[in-house]
């Protein structure tokens, strides 16, 4: 049987390499509680990521509910609908009310243009997501917060060494979070990190996560268990030193499916600007009603051919039970985010896909096309 293909492989680096980095952990006896992996890794993400201040995290969930406990943030947050739920479960269990703006048809981010006029006394923070690793309007964003006086956290989840102009993005807003799970650009299998301004805050998110304890005897703040462990941090360390490597891959297998894909009626490509350095963390295409087959129908056949793509992101966050009774969950308020959820689809990228198997992705896609044409469907593919 043909194997699977599947969006993302996590990326492994030798395993020869990695069990000098266990038994250093066995020797120490240390086996989380910012141990000396911990610390080493903390330190050279920060360097690598061209940052001051970074906490690290046993996931990233963990480290987006931390930060709005930092920040004190309090009644409600506006936010895109249109992202993995743990950008808005992390409002519900913090108390906090997700109020949802509509996303921009080109980034499919937070829509800037729609943020004011869902401000209200209520408002206290704005929650935008980096999707695909594509920046947000950070500026009018700014704006926005400082005229308000809004907090900014970003769910920059997707977004490990995107950079706009030659500088980081992770640097923008009060706060901003990242994921190191195993299906991310960089994993510490499990992991996340907490971007943050100066060493006062980082003190504050230190305590935080380790139960809220300033020393052996003393708790500050009623805090969660959010501390990465020395199997996590070492498994980073090892990947730190392939990761140039990885996100160069990453880049040539987008232009490849950028040059196979191009000039198909009906399939969008993502459009990134030139000023960014993107990551290449998903590689989505659009599939719109000029396309012979719908979006499920595409999926359906890729997978018929073992090619699992993922409908990234569908449903909607504002669709689930939990979030569909908010006024601003209403479908007519959110129109681009519906239309976008109804026709994406992420096709398999990670650094050791191969390059016939992106040529066999394209032919599928492409068959439709000619079988609308006059083709049997069969003979297209």
């Amino acid at each position: 049987m043909e194997k699977a293909v599947y969006v993302t492989s996590p990326l492994l680096p030798p395993l020869e390499e990695f069990i000098p980095y266990l038994e250093q952990i066995w020797q120490n006896k240390h086996l989380t509680n910012a141990g000396p992996f911990h610390q080493q890794l903390e330190q050279a993400l920060a360097d690598y990521l061209g940052v001051e201040h970074l906490c690290l995290f046993s996931n990233g969930t963990l480290a987006l509910l931390t930060a709005l406990q930092a920040l004190r943030v309090t009644g409600e947050v506006i936010t895109t609908p249109y992202s993995f739920v743990a950008t808005s479960h992390t409002l519900l269990w913090n108390g906090l009310t997700p109020v949802f703006v509509d996303i921009d048809p080109v980034t499919c981010n937070l829509d800037p243009e729609k943020i004011e006029q869902a401000i209200t006394p209520e408002t206290t923070a704005i929650l935008p997501v980096h999707c695909y690793g594509v920046p947000c309007n950070v500026n009018r964003i700014q704006e926005i917060a400082d005229i308000y006086g809004l907090k900014v956290i970003y769910d920059a989840a997707h977004a490990f060494g995107v950079k706009q102009n030659g500088q980081t993005i992770l640097e923008h807003g009060d706060l901003s979070i990242l994921s190191f799970h195993a299906t991310k650009v960089f994993n510490t299998i499990e992991g996340g990190a907490i971007i943050c301004r100066d060493a006062k805050m980082k003190k504050r998110i230190d305590y935080l996560k380790n139960f809220g304890f300033a020393d052996e005897t003393t708790v500050v703040a009623a805090g969660i268990n959010g501390k990465m462990n020395e199997v996590q941090a070492a498994f980073g360390l090892l990947q730190l030193q392939h990761i140039d490597r990885a996100l160069e891959q990453r880049a040539q297998l987008g232009e490849h499916y950028s040059e196979l894909l191009a000039d198909i009626p009906g399939v969008n490509l993502i459009s990134v600007a030139e000023e960014t350095h993107w990551n290449h963390a998903y590689y989505p295409i659009r599939i719109t009603a000029d396309y012979p087959l719908s979006r499920d129908e595409l999926y359906a056949l890729l997978k018929q051919n073992n090619i699992m793509t993922r409908r990234y992101f569908y449903p909607l966050i504002s669709s689930f039970p939990m979030y569909r009774g908010l006024s601003s969950a209403t479908q007519a308020l959110l129109p681009v985010a519906n239309t976008v959820a109804n026709e994406i689809l992420c096709l398999p990228i990670y650094p050791d896909l191969e390059r016939e198997v992106q040529v066999k992705i394209a032919d599928i896609i492409k068959s439709a096309t000619l079988a609308g044409a006059g083709q049997n469907l069969d003979e297209a593919i």
